[in-house]
């Protein structure tokens, strides 16, 4: 699983000029299966996307492909951990720890 937390690297006013394309690239991943929660970050300095079910070299090329990367409008930082213990509604995505 993976933690993707994004921090705006450009002023709001342009971050919210890519919003809309922004959301449309979230629809296309909850979509795909690989997102499982989103949102800003309060203050409003980027957002956090919880994603599953891909490797660490396609979250990368999934997060190289929205459209506030493409902007240049923020940087992301991916955290990859196992989740070994979840909310119920998140049990498919439980995982071992490796050896």
């Amino acid at each position: 699983m993976f933690v993707l937390e994004l921090s705006y690297t450009a002023p709001v006013e342009q971050v919210d000029a890519l919003l809309d394309a922004h959301i449309e690239w979230l629809d296309a991943q909850y979509a795909a299966g690989v997102f499982l929660a989103s949102g800003r970050k309060n203050p409003r300095d980027g957002g956090v996307i919880l994603a599953a079910g891909v490797g660490r070299a396609e979250i990368e090329k999934i997060a190289a492909a929205d459209p506030f990367s493409v902007g240049g409008v923020c940087a992301y930082r991916i955290t990859e951990f196992h989740a070994t213990k979840t909310a119920a509604e998140l049990a498919p995505f439980r995982e071992e720890l490796p050896a």
